[in-house]
């Protein structure tokens, strides 16, 4: 998905997050990553956050550890993170704006802590700023790029586990169309002209009676050898 596309979401809804609502029923693999990272943060000084959007998730982090640099490829998402840490009373986390797609403007084994969570694979191939004996742990929808970077690169200790109970439960179509239009590279199915496709996506997503959608996502987690 282009920057644009970030850039864009960023201006319209205030960073990287879903305007739409709903209730969550079951155990989210969101809340289950949250748990297990905070479970780790505290074993090391230098963490970063790959894909860090609006930076809200960083900050949130950042009471457990010394340090957590946020990268983003997304200007105005580092905008937004860069206000929000101006106005909070925290410290120990700085925003970068850059990209895996280059050399990335860290030093090598930076890092003993870098966490993914639903950003750039792609930093899979970046091993050089994880420590030896580091760890890298992440969380996303497709585990194939994930699976086939970890394998070719220098990573052992790999552990990938599926989470598919949790259910989004949407009030009506229009929460639902909001929600649709939220994930990258989707239309914006709150307009007319994509109330066919809106259709067929609200007959695919009817969960005993109710609108819902499944929260399908890996979690995973390897170690730098």
């Amino acid at each position: 998905m282009g920057m644009e596309w970030y850039d864009m979401i960023a201006k319209r809804n205030g960073g990287y997050r879903s305007r739409a609502l709903f209730t969550l029923e079951g155990n989210s693999a969101e809340d289950t990553f949250e748990e297990r990272l905070i479970k780790f943060l505290p074993q090391y000084r230098s963490v970063l956050d790959a894909g860090c959007g609006h930076g809200e998730f960083t900050l949130k982090m950042s009471a457990y550890t010394d340090h957590i640099t946020g990268f983003d490829n997304s200007e105005e998402m580092i905008k937004i993170a860069r206000s929000a840490l101006h106005s909070s009373l925290i410290t120990n986390v700085e925003f970068v704006c850059t990209t895996t797609k280059e050399k990335m403007p860290f030093a090598d084994e930076q890092f003993g802590l870098i966490y993914d969570r639903r950003g750039p694979t792609s930093i899979i191939e970046h091993e050089r700023l994880l420590q030896k004996g580091g760890v890298m742990i992440g969380i996303h929808t497709d585990i194939t790029k994930v699976r086939e970077r970890l394998e070719r690169n220098a990573y052992e200790e790999i552990k990938i586990e599926e989470f598919n109970e949790a259910l989004m439960i949407f009030p009506d179509e229009k929460e639902f169309a909001i929600f649709l239009s939220d994930i990258p590279g989707n239309p914006d199915y709150t307009q007319h002209e994509y109330r066919g496709q809106l259709e067929t996506k609200l007959e695919e997503n009817r969960i005993n009676g109710r609108l819902a959608v499944r929260e399908r996502k890996y979690i995973w987690q390897a170690v730098r050898s």
